[in-house]
């Protein structure tokens, strides 16, 4: 019952970070990138840093943070991951890495998700990133682009994000 209302309430936060969001600086450059992913979906991080440095960044531009459902017990040196146990209510994070990474004012941040997700969601719409890339089905109001990919294939998706980074002078 109160993980219902937690819910709730974290879409409550989400609708109002939303409607403040500054989307001003949206036609910025490429200069660093940000993946905000989804463990069940994909786990080979460094293609997703290969991705990065194939668009020409370098490895200390590009930052990638994950969202499990659930810490598994075996003790684990990743610090750039959040579980569904630290969202606390209102939206409120307690997780240091977390915070800082939704405060880095990324030129591009890319969700690797599908669809709705509520606590990915939540921290799309927290995140200071100045352009939102989602994927199938997603909620629009989250991003400023929407691509439909097939996320398990990286082949599927790669060209898909550089034609619309080219497309709108980001690369």
């Amino acid at each position: 019952m109160l993980n219902k209302y937690k819910l709730h309430s974290l879409k409550k936060h989400t609708d109002r970070i939303l409607s403040e969001r500054d989307i001003s600086q949206r036609n910025a450059p490429l200069i660093n990138l940000g993946f905000l992913v989804d463990e069940t979906l994909f786990d080979d991080f460094e293609k997703l840093a290969d991705f990065g440095m194939e668009l020409g960044l370098h490895r200390k531009d590009i930052k990638i943070f994950t969202f499990i459902e659930t810490r598994r017990k075996i003790p684990s040196l990743r610090q750039n991951q959040i579980t569904n146990k630290e969202f606390g209510w209102n939206g409120a994070i307690r997780n240091e890495n977390g915070k800082e990474f939704l405060d880095s004012p990324f030129d591009v941040l890319i969700g690797y998700y599908n669809g709705p997700h509520k606590f990915l969601d939540a921290l799309v719409a927290q995140s200071k990133a100045k352009f939102k890339i989602g994927f199938n089905g997603a909620d629009k109001r989250l991003f400023d682009l929407l691509l439909f990919a097939d996320l398990q294939k990286m082949e599927s998706f790669k060209p898909e994000v550089i034609k619309y980074l080219r497309i709108l002078k980001k690369i």
